[in-house]
């Protein structure tokens, strides 16, 4: 039987630029380099922001002590709130009520100047004052006393302030007398309402203040 020729093993060739497979795979690199850089700066395109350490209401003034620095991802919508890459602005104040947690917005910071409310005591049911704490916002009726009567009678309630904030009340221990049916509570009543509660408290109205939903409260109250 004739021996059979054997085969020539051929030679892999070198891989050319113009070899389709390695041109698709460079582009796969590529694309997957590019993607993972994206990913990567998107997750790092952060900038601090303050977060209100405590509860803070109109007219306190902003600090390390009342904020917290957080570092966030909120893109084009950053500047609606207070950047700490300087740290606090000197001499700036809430505004408004910002809850204990939230993002300071920027509209609620300002100068002493445009802070649009002043502290006014008024006697409150002590009831209605026992679930209160400093920071609590509270809705505010008044029940006027009703005149040319034997006895001490007052009209339906209606609110006169909504959404004020409690800035002070007496220690716990001080804050009912022996019998005492009210208590005192310090409120930030807005500018233009002030004469309208000193009048109500000269004409001996009854006072209650409701908590308003959500708002901070006396530890199971």
């Amino acid at each position: 039987m004739p021996d059979l020729p054997a085969p020539t093993a051929k030679r892999l060739k070198r891989p050319s630029w113009r070899d389709g497979r390695l041109l698709v795979g460079l582009l796969l690199v590529l694309l997957a380099t590019t993607v993972g850089a994206k990913v990567i700066a998107s997750a790092d395109d952060r900038v601090p922001a303050y977060v209100a350490r405590v509860a803070l209401k109109p007219g306190d003034q902003l600090s390390p002590d009342n904020l917290t620095r957080v570092d966030i991802q909120l893109g084009d919508g950053m500047e609606r709130y207070l950047s700490a890459a300087k740290g606090v602005p000197a001499d700036s104040y809430t505004l408004r009520e910002v809850r204990a947690g939230e993002l300071v917005p920027a509209s609620a910071v300002g100068g002493k100047d445009a802070v649009n409310v002043q502290p006014v005591t008024v006697q409150v049911d002590s009831l209605s004052a026992s679930a209160l704490v400093v920071g609590s916002v509270v809705d505010m009726y008044v029940s006027e006393r009703q005149p040319g009567t034997t006895q001490t009678k007052y009209a339906d309630p209606q609110l006169m302030l909504p959404s004020v904030s409690v800035s002070w009340l007496p220690a716990a221990g001080d804050r009912f007398g022996a019998g005492s049916s009210t208590a005192p509570v310090q409120l930030l009543v807005p500018l233009d309402k002030v004469p309208a509660v000193i009048g109500a408290l000269d004409n001996e109205a009854r006072i209650t203040l409701v908590p308003v939903p959500g708002s901070v409260r006396k530890s199971g109250s």
